[in-house]
């Protein structure tokens, strides 16, 4: 099933998901009273974050969803 959508709407919609994504990777690191991702993970490898391994899992994909919805926003440009 093919959906079609108007440039400015999949821009909207992209948008949207990136700015809560970011609100959620924000929300972690406040959590944890950290500013940057590479160290909240680092920490959390290193068990210096106790209980911080399902916040880092989230985080990582998060991460990575928020790459591959920049990637698109870049194509829809």
């Amino acid at each position: 099933m093919d959906v079609r959508l108007k440039k400015e709407v999949a821009e909207e919609l992209i948008t949207y998901k990136l700015r809560r994504i970011q609100s959620i990777i924000e929300d972690i690191l406040s959590r944890w009273k950290e500013k940057s991702i590479e160290e909240f993970l680092q920490k959390a490898k290193e068990g210096i974050l106790l209980e911080a391994e399902n916040d880092a899992i989230e985080l990582k994909q998060l991460v990575s969803e928020e790459e591959k919805l920049q990637n698109l926003l870049k194509k829809l440009s």
